[in-house]
């Protein structure tokens, strides 16, 4: 039975780029692995057929010889080479199928050759830090303990007893990994003897047990500045995790939550805080005292007839910039307040009030107005 054309095999022009043969052989290995196909008896044929294709087209020289003499490139006595892959005309599929796999998985573990270092960095660690409103606007110095895996003092962190050194894994021969040959697959897995460190540790730290590190817990000082906010992230280098068996000790983050308070609400860096006045003050006008973010107070002048929910600012009385710049405002927004429990002469005064007061709501009129025009419109 004659061959097939390699280029027809893998689904490609006869003038495909290097990534194009490359990217044929991969569709058509996944379409015809035997293990995918186990009704089709020809499947296996068919797979090998794509391995002996992409074993010629992928090397320049073998390409190159097909490309002019067809298959007799690879038949005795022809200038190619001798056989596609040396394999008798059935192609290197270890070999080709090894590169597919590379290309697809290789990378997630350094590829070829790549092994892991014997020495790993330790992980990052976070700290949920809670402040009030008041530690937030002045800054503050705080000691946090945080529970970490540290170096172990015993071994130095190598994770070898006495001083000794690990020595390189006889298994995976330092690389950290093996690779095993099942059917036509080429499967690379961390080494079982070394667990992909690609060194073992024959008299181990009798402290850390050859981890090169303890848990432990560790104190440390932070400096909170001024400004910070509900998400405000600190980072603290070299404070994480160490790492296993002297590699590079992790970062610590610090997240900041600011609590909620009683008096002030924050938006950036703007505070406003509510302040009752009395139905009298609102009407008449006068001053009032107002707490501030940094334990003082100020005097805020009531303009005559103030309404709930007028606004006065206090300008650089809100909380300061964490990046630079003004500090904040602070917005006082009156809550006009209407007195209850009222004695017999106080209700007989607002009852004279109200009907000597018909003229001094300008709200109330401006809407008893729109009322009345809003149902004359309905009946018209």
């Amino acid at each position: 039975m004659a061959k097939r054309d390699y280029y027809d095999v893998l689904g490609v022009s006869k003038g495909a780029s290097a990534d194009e043969i490359k990217k044929g052989y991969r569709q058509k290995a996944k379409e015809l692995h035997p293990d995918r196909n186990t009704d089709n008896p020809d499947a296996e044929s068919q797979f090998k057929e794509a391995g002996e294709a992409y074993e010629v087209l992928k090397d320049a020289e073998k390409k190159a010889a097909y490309d002019r003499y067809g298959h007799a490139a690879f038949e005795g006595g022809m200038g190619g080479g001798g056989r596609p892959g040396g394999m008798g005309g059935q192609g290197d599929f270890g070999s080709a199928f090894s590169d597919i796999f590379d290309d697809l998985f290789g990378n997630m573990g350094g590829g070829r050759g790549g092994g892991q270092s014997r020495a790993s960095r330790g992980n990052d660690l976070r700290y949920n830090l809670r402040v009030t409103l008041e530690e937030a606007f002045a800054g503050l110095q705080k000691t946090i303990t945080v529970p970490t895996a540290s170096s172990c003092e015993s071994c130095n962190g190598t994770g070898a007893e006495g001083g000794s050194e690990p020595q390189t894994c006889p298994t995976c021969s330092g690389m950290g990994k093996v690779r095993a040959q099942q059917g036509f697959f080429t499967v690379e897995r961390t080494c079982p003897t070394c667990n992909g460190m690609g060194q073992t540790i024959k008299n181990p730290c009798h402290e850390c047990h050859g981890q090169g590190r303890v848990e432990k817990e560790k104190s440390l000082s932070v400096n909170i500045p001024a400004g910070v906010e509900t998400g405000t992230r600190i980072r603290l280098a070299g404070e994480g995790e160490a790492g296993m068996r002297g590699g590079p000790t992790g970062d610590l983050y610090i997240f900041i939550e600011v609590r909620e308070h009683d008096l002030f609400e924050r938006e950036a860096n703007h505070l406003f805080c509510r302040v009752p006045v009395s139905m009298a003050k609102a009407a008449l006008g006068g001053d009032i005292e107002v707490p501030t973010i940094d334990g003082g107070r100020s005097r805020v002048k009531i303009p005559a007839g103030s309404q709930s929910g007028r606004q006065m600012r206090l300008r650089a009385k809100g909380m300061p910039a964490l990046r630079g710049g003004g500090p904040g405002d602070m917005f006082i927004e009156m809550a006009v307040e209407t007195p209850v429990n009222l004695t017999s002469k106080q209700k007989e005064l607002l009852r004279e009030f109200e009907e000597l007061a018909s003229d001094n709501n300008p709200q109330s009129s401006s809407f008893f107005k729109s009322v009345k025009s809003f149902w004359e419109t309905m009946k018209g």
